[in-house]
C-alpha cells in the first residue's frame, strides 16, 4: 500500500509538469538547404527545404539562415524573423504570388531579409505578383537582396498602422512591371533607401500621402514613367545619387515635397514635373520640363555646382 500511495503522489507531481511542457520547442536559428528535406527539424546538419517550413520550426525574433545556394520559396512572415542568405545564394522564384510577405503582429515587430533574390519572371503568361509584400510590421529591413520581374510592384509597403519604418540597402530592384519601390503605408511612415538601384521599372520609387522617403547614394534609372514621384502629402529628399534615362527624372505633385542635392539628372525626357527643391549643387543634363525653387535654383538646365 505504502508504495501505491508513493507512485501516486509521483504521477501527481509529474501531470501537472508534462501538461505545462510544450509540443515541439522552437529554435532560435534554423538552416534551409538547396539538399534539405522538409521532414527535418532544420537544424544545421538535418535542414529543411523551404523558407515556408523552417519558419514553422523557428521561435520569434530567431534567424533562417541559408546552408548552401538553392531555392527556397515563396513566404508568409508572421512573427519578427530574420531571412539570412547573405554568404551564400538564397533564392524565390514566383508564379502568381509574392515572394515574401510580411504580416506580422505585434507592435514592435521587426523583420530583416538579407541576401535573398526574389524573381518573378515578369515576361511569362503567370508571373509573380510583389515581390516584397508588407502588410504589418514596426520595422522591415532589406539588405543586399536582388528583387526583379515581378508583375507588379518590386516592394509594396502596404501598411496602415502609422510610426512604421522600412530601410533598403544595397539593393537592387530591376525589369518589374509595376513601381520598384512603392511607399504605400496609408500611416506615418519612414523609408531611408541607400545604395539602391531601382531601374527598369514603371516608377523608380513613388510615394503617397504621409510617406517621408530618404534616397541616397542610389541609381534611378531607366523607368519607363517617372523616377521619383511624389504625391500630395509626401515628402522625398534625394541626395547624392542619380536620376537619369526615365521618362520623368523627379516629379512633384501638388501638396508634394521633393527636395534634391548634390544628383546628376541627366537624360530624362524632362528632368523634372512640377516644383522641386533645389539646393543648387546638382547637375543637370536634358529638358528642365518642370520649376527648381529655393535657394541656389539654377536659372537653366545646363548643371550647377
Amino acid at each position: 500500500m505504502r508504495r501505491i500511495a508513493l507512485l501516486a503522489i509521483a504521477i501527481g507531481f509529474l501531470v501537472p509538469l508534462l501538461a505545462s511542457a510544450p509540443a515541439s520547442a522552437q529554435a532560435t536559428r534554423t538552416w534551409v538547404s538547396g539538399v534539405g528535406d522538409d521532414a527535418n527539424p532544420c537544424s544545421r546538419t538535418a535542414p529543411c527545404k523551404t523558407f515556408a517550413c523552417a519558419i514553422s520550426k523557428t521561435a520569434s525574433g530567431g534567424e533562417i539562415n541559408c546552408l548552401d545556394p538553392g531555392g527556397f520559396g515563396g513566404v508568409t512572415l508572421v512573427k519578427p524573423i530574420t531571412l539570412n542568405c547573405k554568404y551564400t545564394i538564397g533564392s524565390i522564384l514566383v508564379a502568381g504570388s509574392p515572394g515574401i510577405t510580411i504580416n506580422t503582429t505585434g507592435a514592435t515587430d521587426r523583420v530583416t531579409l538579407r541576401g535573398i533574390q526574389i524573381q518573378g519572371i515578369n515576361q511569362t503568361a503567370v508571373p509573380g505578383t510583389i515581390g516584397v509584400r508588407i502588410v504589418a510590421a514596426n520595422a522591415v529591413s532589406i539588405e543586399d537582396c536582388v528583387i526583379t520581374g515581378m508583375g507588379q510592384q518590386g516592394i509594396a509597403d502596404q501598411r496602415t498602422a502609422g510610426n512604421t519604418k522600412m530601410f533598403i540597402r544595397n539593393t537592387v530592384i530591376s525589369n518589374n512591371t509595376g513601381v520598384g519601390i512603392s511607399a504605400g503605408a496609408t500611416g506615418a511612415n519612414n523609408i531611408e533607401v541607400d545604395n539602391v538601384s531601382s531601374i527598369n521599372n514603371l516608377f523608380g520609387v513613388a510615394a503617397i500621402t504621409g510617406n517621408i522617403v530618404l534616397v541616397r547614394h542610389s541609381v534611378i534609372s531607366g523607368n519607363g514613367t517617372t523616377g521619383i514621384q511624389a504625391d500630395a502629402g509626401a515628402t522625398v529628399s534625394v541626395d547624392n545619387s542619380a536620376v537619369s534615362a526615365n521618362g520623368t527624372g523627379l516629379n512633384a505633385n501638388a501638396g508634394a515635397n521633393i527636395r534634391v542635392s548634390n544628383t546628376d539628372i541627366a537624360f530624362n525626357g524632362n528632368a523634372l514635373g512640377g516644383t522641386i527643391v533645389s539646393f543648387g549643387n546638382n547637375r543637370v543634363v536634358g529638358p528642365l520640363g518642370g520649376v527648381f525653387s529655393g535657394a541656389g535654383a539654377p536659372s537653366s538646365a545646363l548643371g550647377q555646382q
